[in-house]
């Protein structure tokens, strides 16, 4: 699972990364509300831990703005401002969770926990079906007409992707923020290597299913 971070005290955000590295999670930090926002259109998170008072745009415009443009990633605002009606206008406003500082780790991990245990639409199933595939995301296998076979970490987030997303070009900006992260250290040519690995696999189970390249934009898996 990968939490986005997003605080103007570094030194807090810092804390927090490493105390949900501890804890097993991956993290992302920015600081001001621009670079929020590129970071929240990017869809690479599973969980956003959003301060409300932040440089060029507060927290508040930030969640409005994600929630109008459908982006439904749970987030827990994490603010000073403890007030009853600072907690309702938060939540009003389209937060998941509402953490005042200063707060606990423990809190923290829990209310992170109680997200995860949410059925809500970000969470991942079990399989996904599409055509002639289906992918078993626990046990990274895909399963074709003629054949099964495992994948590879990121094999199987592009096919997650590509099966969630059935003919729809997805930008390789996209794929290479959900597959590497935001700040992945990660190759273009990457990317390239791992489409062709994906149309290899399709091959191998016999799928009818086809993987293509919409040039200058991206890929798009077409049933």
């Amino acid at each position: 699972m990968r939490i986005l971070i997003i605080e103007d005290d570094k030194r807090l955000c810092q804390l927090l990364a490493l105390q949900l590295k501890h804890a097993g999670y991956e993290t992302d930090c920015c600081h001001d509300g621009s670079d929020a926002l590129f970071f929240i259109r990017q869809q690479a998170h599973d969980i956003i831990l959003l301060d409300r008072m932040l440089p060029v745009m507060d927290g508040l415009t930030i969640l409005k703005k994600m929630r109008t443009e459908k982006i439904m990633t749970p987030v827990i605002l994490i603010t000073a401002l403890g007030q009853l009606q600072d907690k309702i206008d938060g939540l009003d406003t389209g937060a998941d969770d509402y953490l005042v500082k200063p707060f606990a780790p423990e809190e923290l991990l829990a209310r992170i926990r109680c997200l995860k245990r949410r059925p809500a639409k970000w969470e991942d199933i079990s399989t996904v079906s599409v055509g002639d595939l289906t992918l078993c995301l626990g046990e990274s296998t895909l399963t074709g007409p003629s054949s099964s076979l495992t994948l590879s970490k990121r094999e199987c987030s592009l096919f997650e992707i590509f099966l969630q997303n059935p003919n729809q070009t997805m930008p390789r900006t996209v794929l290479l923020s959900r597959v590497w992260g935001p700040e992945g250290e990660v190759e273009d040519g990457n990317l390239d290597n791992y489409i062709f690995f994906v149309r290899r696999r399709l091959k191998s189970v016999g799928s009818r299913l086809t993987l293509t390249t919409i040039r200058g934009v991206g890929y798009r898996l077409d049933v």
